[in-house]
């Protein structure tokens, strides 16, 4: 046997990845995974803001949410996020899931109805990392 530490991103990550996946399919039925990203632009094309994740298990998992600096405060992110929710919904979604550090979004996801389900200290050193959970219904 030999044992292998890698720093960059390979297509073994893949095969794992594609071997949990069979794994959870076998005991919890098909994730039916969509990616799920919404963005906004500028009219000259600029990227405004955006949010991304998947929907998996009838949950959005929420991998990121960005809006460029010059348009906080005006509901972009609220309107990204509204929308992906809407299309999160149609696709049978019960919840959504995301997570933030205390000196990023806690209290705007909390705005969208999103409830702290858990917290790590110190992560990283001073802040909290919050794990947020928002259901459909």
């Amino acid at each position: 046997m030999q044992i292998e530490v890698n720093n960059v991103v390979t297509v073994e990550k893949d095969e794992l990845i594609a071997g949990v996946r069979r794994y959870n399919d076998a005991m919890a039925g098909p994730a039916n995974t969509m990616p799920l990203t919404v963005l906004a632009r500028a009219d000259d094309g600029r990227l405004m803001g955006g949010v991304s994740g998947r929907t998996v298990y009838w949950h959005f998992l929420i991998e990121v949410l960005w809006v460029d600096e010059q348009y906080r405060g005006q509901d972009l992110g609220r309107t990204l996020m509204e929308r992906a929710e809407h299309v999160a919904r149609t696709r049978g979604c019960v919840a959504a899931q995301v997570d933030t550090l205390s000196f990023q979004a806690p209290g705007f996801y909390r705005k969208l109805g999103f409830e702290a389900i858990g917290t790590i200290d110190d992560f990283p050193a001073g802040f909290q990392r919050y794990f947020l959970l928002k259901r459909y219904g």
